[in-house]
This record gives structure tokens, C-alpha cells and sequence, in this order.
């Protein structure tokens, strides 16, 4: 593992170039790459640096992406722990420490980087409904999907029953809790173990076979499941939910309790830095406009109703979870994950965002 890589110039329209037969191929066929964790002399942290990077004043653009970059990033974020509060609606999440903060970042070169608690698995909870979506694209041709869920921005809290209502009962997009039932359910109409097939591809694209649900978070999710019902109740009001709610319900509360470190996860999504190729596998994940359709629902909708705040500050393709991670997309370059488990007042990592915040700026990287 190279203890760190010079980042490319940036010329202009980089986020269109086409990735190069090496860059979409050479991530070697081990599992998950461990990082070098190499000791870092870090510059102090004077009182007035987080105000002037979270305002957009950071400094010199870097040309290296190492371990002691991202430390640094971490260092000049931690501050903020303390400021959010960490989901406390459901109990099992509630008692993770709140000083947890960790990054990843895997390069479509091979290359893997990391910084704090990275290694330390959490649940992924919101993270996964992207995969849950990747996985009905390979089961349904794309207008089944986006008849029954939309690709608009939602504007609203993810849980909101309101919104649904006026528009009947269909979703404004897969990535808040309706519309994720909703592939949820279209999952549990095409396979007899949809629990298991989700697993299954999780696995292999992080590269590792222990990956598994947190069984007790899932329990306490459904202990708590009256507003998710009610959503899908609705939605079956209104002809577009096909199966029996608490079985959906079980599938999905298992999707959000999958536990995965930020390491994994940064493996894991690479595939949307890279057309739908993930480089150790074979054969595609998805296709390259699916790659595109996805990267796109994270750019508008992956952070419930701050996606349009967080395309403002990160520039980046996103998704969060209440369990305080976040994923983040460089395409052609590189999949970022963060975590911290106090979230916002939209539930998005507080401490996730400054994080990415600051890495956009020191790497010169936005779609924008």
C-alpha cells in the first residue's frame, strides 16, 4: 500500500473524461485493502481554522491524497462533537459512543486511505437503500421501477407522510423511507430470500464474507415501526404496495441494520466512481447509465431535505444515514466514507459533512 498518491491537476470538465482501461480495472483481487496507519506530524489547530474552512476561505489546494491528510481533516472536525445528537428514536442507536469519527477513502487505482475509528463497523442504516436500488436494477427494466417510485426531490423530513398523500401514495424518490419500501417491495415480489440476496451482494462488492445485519438494531427498529407502517400502509391504499407490510418491513429494517465499517463501505461503493464496474470483480455491478441515474439521486435527494445544502458545500454525490455515516462519490476518481454518529437537524452526520466539507476543498474535487 502506497503511504500516499499525487492527485491529478484538474483540467477543466474532469468529471466527464472517460476512466482509462487501468483505472476501471486495477484494484488487485485480495479483499479489502488495509491502509497504512503512518504517524503524522500535524500542523496546530488554531482557534480561527474550522470558521475559515466550513466558509469556503481553506487553504492551498493539495496534491496528495495520504493517511496524514485525512488525519488532518479529522483533527480540525472534532470540535464539532458535541454540537449534534446521535438518533435516539431508536434505542439500539442510541447507546453508540458519540465520540466515534472515522474517514476512508478508496481511489479507482487501488489506492486505500484512512483516518480514526475507519475501521470500526457501524450501521449503515439510510447508506443502504442505494444498494437496495442497485440490486432491483438487476431485477426489473427501468421504467418497472420509476413508475412506482419517482426522481425528484422531496423537499420533506425522510419520513414524511404528508407529501405522499397529496401526490398518491408515490414516492418522490428511492432514497427516503417511502420510496426505499417501495424497492423493498419490489425486491420481496422477485426473490424468495431477499434478506440473503442483499447480503450476498454486499459482500462481494466490499470484498469481504463477514459482513452481517446487527439482528438487535433490526429488532429494535421494528419494535418502532409505526411510522414506517403507516407509510406503507398508504402506499398500499393506493395500489403501490404489492405484499404483506410487516414481511417488507423485516427486509428493510435488515437493510439499514447491515454493520460496515468506513473502510468497507468506501470498497463497497466505488463501483459509482467507476460506470457501474466495481475493480475487483469480473463483470459489471450496474450499467454506466445507471451509474449515472444513481450518482444523480444522490446529487439531488441523498441527503433528505439538505441535499441541496450539502451540493453546496461538498459538491459531491451523497448518501447518509441516521447511524451517522456518509458516502460520498468522486466519479472516475474515488468513494469517500465518513462517520460520526450526531447528526443534524435533517439527521445527517454533523461532524460527516464538515469532514467532506474540507476534503472537497484540500483535493480541489466537485461536480460542480
Amino acid at each position: 500500500m502506497a503511504r500516499s498518491i499525487r492527485l491529478p491537476p484538474i483540467p477543466a470538465r474532469w468529471w466527464s473524461r472517460a476512466p482509462t482501461p487501468r483505472a476501471a480495472c486495477a484494484m488487485n483481487r485480495s479483499g479489502l485493502m488495509r491502509p497504512l496507519h503512518v504517524s503524522v506530524c500535524l500542523r496546530p489547530l488554531r482557534s480561527d481554522i474550522l470558521p475559515a474552512v466550513l466558509t469556503g476561505r481553506s487553504a492551498q489546494v493539495a496534491t496528495t491524497l495520504d493517511n496524514g491528510l485525512l488525519d488532518d481533516i479529522l483533527h480540525q472536525v472534532r470540535p464539532l462533537i458535541g454540537r449534534g445528537k446521535v438518533a435516539d428514536y431508536i434505542p439500539a442507536l442510541a447507546e453508540v459512543s458519540s465520540n466515534k469519527l472515522g474517514i476512508a477513502i478508496c481511489t479507482v487505482e487501488g489506492d486505500c486511505f484512512s483516518a480514526g475509528d475507519a475501521a470500526e463497523r457501524f450501521s449503515v442504516q439510510s447508506v443502504s437503500k442505494v444498494l437496495s436500488l442497485v440490486v432491483a436494477m438487476g431485477l426489473y427494466d427501468d421504467d418497472e421501477i420509476w413508475q412506482r417510485v419517482g426522481k425528484d426531490p422531496s423537499g420533506q423530513p425522510f419520513n414524511s407522510l404528508l407529501q405522499l398523500e397529496l401526490e398518491q401514495g408515490k414516492p418522490r424518490n428511492p432514497f427516503i423511507n417511502a420510496g426505499a419500501l417501495v424497492v423493498c417491495d419490489m425486491l420481496q415480489s422477485r426473490l424468495s430470500a431477499p434478506k440473503q440476496r442483499m447480503l450476498e451482494v454486499v459482500r462481494r462488492l466490499a470484498g469481504v464474507d463477514d459482513l452481517v445485519y446487527d439482528t438487535r438494531v433490526a429488532r429494535s427498529e421494528f419494535e418502532h415501526a409505526a411510522r414506517n407502517a403507516a407509510i406503507a400502509w398508504l402506499m398500499k391504499s393506493f395500489g403501490n404496495f404489492n405484499n404483506d407490510v410487516m414481511t417488507v418491513l423485516q427486509s428493510y429494517f435488515h437493510y439499514c441494520a447491515l454493520k460496515m465499517s468506513c473502510e468497507e463501505m468506501a470498497k463497497t461503493f466505488l463501483f459509482l466512481a467507476c460506470q457501474g464496474r466495481a475493480p475487483h470483480l469480473d463483470t459489471p455491478v450496474i450499467t454506466p447509465l445507471q451509474t449515472r441515474q444513481i450518482n444523480a439521486l444522490m446529487a439531488t435527494s441523498g441527503m433528505y431535505e439538505n441535499s441541496g445544502e450539502f451540493a453546496w458545500r461538498v459538491g459531491m454525490p451523497g448518501k447518509s444515514g441516521v447511524g451517522g455515516g456518509i458516502v460520498a462519490i468522486v466519479p472516475h476518481e474515488m468513494s469517500i466514507a465518513v462517520w460520526s454518529p450526531e447528526l443534524d437537524h435533517a439527521g445527517n452526520s454533523l461532524a460527516g459533512i464538515a469532514a467532506l466539507e474540507i476534503l472537497a476543498g484540500r483535493i480541489g474535487r466537485s461536480i460542480f
